[in-house]
């Protein structure tokens, strides 16, 4: 049995696929900038990290980014081969990597600093609005991490 468009079971009344759709829209709004900038949105998180806080070692990058370290692993490599990071074992503990912006790396965060505007104006929405929706989105990403953990 097919449900209507209308139906609460409908696929367009499905929170996960509003999210989705929304994730491959904000996507493809972020490609070409990042294009222009020789970076993948991937990398882009990664470096944003590091903007936040410098020489954060991979596992606390993972850990900022909510992903796996051997996700991380592989993108830093990537930016250290384009010259925007360092990788250097840190010898207080070598089993970590502590990942530096190098001057190419910070210059970028000038660089791309007019991506949030350009990404606001997209999306008809006022700053405010979009700070509510992120506080929203935010709050449901916690609270399923949390029933996660706790399964």
């Amino acid at each position: 049995m097919i449900a209507p468009l209308n139906h609460p079971l409908g696929l367009d009344n499905q929170l996960c696929f509003s999210l989705y759709g929304a994730s491959i829209a904000m996507g493809r709004v972020y490609k070409p900038m990042l294009d222009e900038l020789g970076i993948t949105y991937p990398q882009y998180l990664v470096l944003h990290a590091l903007w936040e806080q410098d020489a954060r070692t991979i596992g606390a990058i993972a850990e900022r980014l909510a992903l796996e370290s051997s996700t991380i692993t592989p993108l830093v490599k990537r930016l250290a081969v384009a010259g925007l990071v360092t990788r250097e074992r840190d010898p207080a503990d070598e089993r970590n990597v502590r990942v530096k912006l190098t001057d190419q790396g910070h210059a970028l965060q000038q660089e791309s600093a007019c991506l949030a505007e350009n990404v606001l104006a997209r999306t008809g929405l006022t700053a405010a609005e979009i700070a509510v929706l992120t506080g929203q989105i935010q709050t449901l990403r916690r609270a399923l991490a949390e029933s996660s953990d706790n399964a």
